[in-house]
């Protein structure tokens, strides 16, 4: 795997964690996901505007390096 593919993995790989967390953190109830559900999903926000940023960059990257 080339360098670009791997940032690209790990940027998806931390998006698709956190919203996992969310949703079980939603899934079980409680207090914990009183106090901390919309937290996380702005976290999620954040890491999928991250990563978005990522993938044009890297887009952006080829299309001069060719």
């Amino acid at each position: 795997m080339q360098f670009d593919q791997i940032i690209l993995v790990v940027a998806l790989c931390a998006v698709a964690s956190i919203l996992f967390w969310g949703v079980f953190t939603m899934a079980r109830g409680g207090a914990y996901n009183l106090k901390n559900s919309n937290r996380i999903m702005r976290y999620r926000i954040v890491f999928q505007g991250l990563a978005l940023m990522i993938i044009l960059g890297l887009m952006w990257h080829r299309g001069f390096g060719q």
